[in-house]
């Protein structure tokens, strides 16, 4: 099998995949008619509604997310995930029936919106630490980059057919497929062959759970480094559901088939970036700096492009750094976190990258009302400069190389490693910490030995709790020395050795 695709050798990750790309269709259908339906439905053309309903969607991640990695960590995942689908369904359905009756009120929608932000909160985190389940930790760059492949999949036909649904019978019965849709995935999860599950043993019950999962986190730079950048990009730049339907109703004074069209075209910029992501053989913080700058420039040359077709042909390369972006954010942080902690790091993760559209939603659209919708698209493009430039100073603080050096070393790392096979990450600072307790160089012939650490120069334990020290002595000739003491660990996920 070809390693773009090579997660799908696992028979449960295709049995889940197949059931997601269906429901994802129908999430990116009814997301586009609940847009259109508050726009020109249910108010004249206002834009804050609009943000209120997205923002309404993802504001339970902030109080719920935390809570929701506890579970994930703590329950099976397969069954949490069959709950929170199942009511999404419900929603969803209860949605149709309402525009269908012709019955439906602005603060339903809104009420519904809350209702799927719950569900989904709950969702997220079991979710993303599911697919380490379905196929081990090897493949899980692979199956991430999968997920967004299948995800933008859908998203290149859900506008498009919602956009033409819409025109031809209406919002109602888009809604009522995006309920049927779930059927897919709730059989995909019931026929998933349980033992052929990787399954991380539930964490125990126990006090101050979050406050664990918070301060792991808080010990790690690199994930604290993601999730300020996430937290930018996701509050003022993700708004794309918004900021979309503004520019083809009020600027280009489009309906809701050329609305529904931007959504596809952009898709095909994610679409290629998901692929792209699933051959890729590195996950480094330099290539996540690079994507936040070209995301941020990308978007502020849409929001200046002056006609529809230009506008839409600029979201490709928006699409694509955009999703490159979010891939390794996520790979990264699976990566870099132990299996225990994964579902509430993720959880935290989750909660910053989707927790601030409450407040960039709504902000979206007032600036839309007061500046104009191009002035909201490039409030957005310069949040994620903001990220990169945030980035390329941590990094260059953090000793871990310039800006160009981190892109060097990316390249370099790609071409070694293509014949391996390895999926190389920048190791964690917890795990691979070296604190230099003394300077002191050994004398005579061990101090130009290249296997000699100078005494005291120790290791952090993976728990970051106790230092491993290599003792130095001779052996039977005197002359050539050898270390001894605790075996130091072997290469490291990098690929490189430990100096």
């Amino acid at each position: 099998m070809s390693k773009t695709f090579k997660a799908l050798r696992h028979p449960n990750y295709r049995l889940w995949a197949a059931g997601a790309l269906v429901s994802n269709i129908g999430t990116w259908m009814q997301r586009v008619a609940q847009d259109w339906l508050v726009l020109t439905q249910l108010t004249q053309h206002d834009a804050a509604a609009v943000g209120v309903t997205t923002g309404l969607q993802f504001l339970p991640i902030i109080v719920l997310g935390p809570y929701a990695g506890v579970l994930g960590d703590r329950l099976d995942k397969r069954k949490l995930l069959m709950g929170t689908q199942s009511a999404m369904g419900a929603l969803g359905l209860l949605q149709a029936v309402l525009v269908l009756s012709g019955t439906a009120q602005l603060w339903e929608v809104y009420a519904i919106a809350l209702g799927l932000g719950v569900a989904s909160a709950i969702d997220a985190p079991p979710r993303q630490a599911f697919v380490s389940e379905l196929v081990g930790r090897a493949d899980v760059p692979n199956a991430v980059a999968l997920n967004s492949a299948s995800f933008n999949l859908a998203r290149l036909a859900g506008p498009g057919i919602a956009g033409v649904l819409i025109g031809l019978v209406g919002t109602g019965w888009v809604f009522l497929l995006n309920a049927v849709t779930f059927a897919a995935v709730l059989t995909s999860l019931t026929r998933l062959r349980t033992d052929l599950l990787q399954r991380t043993p539930p964490v125990p019950r126990g006090k101050h759970q979050i406050r664990e999962g918070i301060r792991y986190v808080r010990d790690q730079p690199r994930i604290l480094l993601i999730m300020a950048m996430a937290a930018l990009v996701g509050t003022f730049t993700l708004n794309f559901q918004v900021t979309n339907a503004l520019m083809a109703a009020d600027v280009f004074r489009t309906g809701p088939d050329a609305y529904g069209l931007l959504g596809s075209v952009m898709a095909v910029g994610t679409l290629a970036g998901a692929l792209l992501a699933a051959r890729r053989k590195t996950a480094r913080m330099g290539l996540l700096v690079a994507a936040a700058v070209l995301l941020g420039l990308a978007t502020i040359v849409a929001a200046a492009m002056p006609g529809y077709v230009w506008f839409a042909l600029a979201l490709v390369p928006v699409g694509l750094a955009a999703i490159t972006f979010l891939n390794l954010c996520n790979t990264i942080v699976q990566l870099s976190t132990e299996a225990q902690f994964r579902g509430r790091v993720l959880a935290l993760y989750m909660a910053v990258i989707q927790g601030g559209t409450p407040i960039g939603a709504p902000l979206v659209g007032w600036i839309a009302n007061a500046a104009g919708p191009r002035w909201s698209v490039a409030a957005g493009g310069l949040a994620a400069l903001t990220a990169g430039v945030l980035g390329v100073v941590a990094l260059s603080r953090r000793g871990e190389g310039t800006f160009r050096d981190q892109l060097r070393a990316a390249w370099a790392t790609r071409r070694t490693t293509t014949a391996t096979g390895t999926v190389p990450v920048a190791p964690s600072p917890r795990q691979h910490e070296v604190r230099a307790e003394t300077t002191a160089q050994p004398a005579g012939p061990l101090a130009s030995d290249p296997r000699v650490r100078p005494a005291g120069d120790c290791r952090a334990s993976r728990d970051g709790s106790r230092p491993r020290t290599a003792v130095v002595q001779r052996n039977a000739t005197g002359s050539i020395p050898r270390v001894v003491g605790p075996r130091l660990p072997g290469p490291v996920e990098s690929g490189h050795k430990r100096s």
